[in-house]
């Protein structure tokens, strides 16, 4: 399942569970690429952050290049990754 953030703190979205939140662009084709893959991972939580709409959050949880992925267990970073990655190594991100 895949949401967009808006106007919701996403903090309130990852609170509990396990999540994976994705901090791309419309204009990176790295992005593109690694949204291809996420899309088909309809089993996973997956959170889309565009960085150009919310630059902020982007700073607070460090991303300096996209594609950046971060795993989160309720609420908690559990591992990040920058830079486009196959399906199988976001899975494993997601089961360590």
């Amino acid at each position: 399942m895949i949401k967009y953030l808006k106007e919701e703190k996403l903090e309130e979205l990852i609170h509990d569970g396990i999540h994976l939140v994705d901090f791309y662009a419309d204009w990176c084709g790295p992005c593109k690429m690694l949204g291809s893959v996420l899309e088909n991972m309809e089993d996973i939580s997956i959170i889309k952050i565009n960085v150009d709409e919310h630059p902020d959050i982007a700073k607070k949880y460090g991303v300096m290049s996209i594609p950046t992925i971060i795993a989160f267990k309720n609420g908690v970073e559990t591992k990040k990754q920058v830079g486009f990655i196959p399906e199988n190594e976001i899975r494993d991100m997601l089961k360590n």
